[in-house]
Formats: C-alpha cells, structure tokens, sequence
C-alpha cells in the first residue's frame, strides 16, 4: 500500500519504490500521484506535484515525460535504463533512422533537439515549423524515450513571482542523462526489462493486475 504524497520527497521515495509512478490514474487502481496525493497540495495555492516535477527533472532525481499511455509519468534513473530498453526495443535513434523506421516529423524534431538541447517546448514547435501533428510526434519520442523532459519555465509577473503551469523544457535522453544513465549488461532482452518493470511495481503496488501493468507498459 503506498503512502499519502505530501511532500516532494514523499513523491520522490514512491518513484524509486515502484519504478514508475503515473501523474495521473493509469487504469490500474492505486498506481498513480493523483490517488495518492495530498488533497491539501493538490490543485491549490500551495506548492504541489506541479512545481515538484521540475524540481525533480531538473535535479535527475526522477525522469519525467509521457512514458505510460501517452501520459506523464515519474520514472526512477534505475527504472529508466529497463523502460529505455523495452520501448526502444534495442534500437538506438540513429539505428531507427538507418532502417528507416522513423516518420519524417519524429526525425524533423530529433534533429532540431539534439541541435538545441534543454528548450522550450514551444520554441522546438516553431523552430521547426510544425502547423500540426507536433504534439503526437512528441508524445511518439517520449513514449520510445528518446526525448525526456529537463525542466519546466514558468512566467513571471511584474512583482518575479512564477505563474502559470510552466513551458515544458525538453531534451534528448542520452544529452539530458548521460549515455551511462541508459546503459544495461549486454544480452538483456527487451521482454526481461518489461518483466523486471512489473515486478517491480507489484511488489509494491500488491493486488494489482500483472495483466494490466503489462498493457498500461507497452
């Protein structure tokens, strides 16, 4: 039974406990923020999981980015070499690209990141001239990984204090977390590092549906 999440460090052990822990619910019971949080911090004037995500972002406690149906997640480091490995299904981008495996939009916005490490969601939009289709090409490279989210940059009104839900800041993953952050002993198939994933969210997450953690993790 995980504990209620009252802190950001609260939000920071649940993670490292399962591995993956979705923002929102995720259509397994009990394994997300939203079920767990502190109603005090949620949706209210104090700080909550929206500045904590940042936080932990930007300080490489936790990955952060769309990696569970095309939603946000918090994923521990440890976690992230498993998940990296079963969504890229041992392929590297470039490898992707050479065997022409990636969409003219993925590549288009790949190569303007790894141009541009750690910039604004927005600012990557319009440098590469996307009129539509930007969101879902996003969402496509975060869900293989590739991308993660560094950072999020808030507005600031005339007295400096931040407003708003924040820009997100992206980056390519090896950029972001060092190519060391992905690295796994060699011969570790992809289907071994989606059954550690489970394993590891049902020790701490009991009852819940192998079954489904499998679904939700593709």
């Amino acid at each position: 039974m995980m504990d209620t999440i009252r802190s950001c460090d609260d939000l920071l052990r649940a993670t490292e406990a399962l591995g993956v822990l979705p923002f929102f619910r995720s259509g397994v019971p009990g394994w997300s923020v939203e079920e767990h949080i502190d109603r005090a911090v949620w949706f209210t004037d104090r700080e909550g999981p929206w500045e904590w995500k940042g936080q932990l972002a930007f300080e490489k406690r936790c990955v952060y980015g769309k990696f569970v149906r095309n939603k946000t997640a918090f994923v521990s480091p440890s976690a992230f070499r498993d998940l990296a490995n079963w969504r890229r299904g041992g392929y590297s981008f470039e490898a992707r690209l050479d065997e022409g495996l990636v969409p003219h939009r993925e590549r288009l916005l790949m190569a303007y990141i790894a141009a541009h490490p750690c910039t604004l969601s927005r600012d990557i939009k319009r440098g590469c001239g996307f009129t539509e289709g930007y969101d879902g090409a996003l969402t496509r490279l975060e869900m293989q990984t590739y991308v993660v989210n560094a950072d999020f940059r808030y507005s600031v009104d005339k007295n400096g204090r931040p407003y708003g839900w924040g820009g997100a800041v992206l980056c390519a993953a090896e950029d972001w977390l060092g190519e060391e952050a992905l690295a796994l002993p060699d011969g570790r198939p992809p289907e071994e590092s989606l059954e550690r994933l489970v394993a590891r969210v049902s020790a701490n997450l009991p009852g819940a549906d192998e079954a489904a953690l499998r679904r939700a993790l593709k």
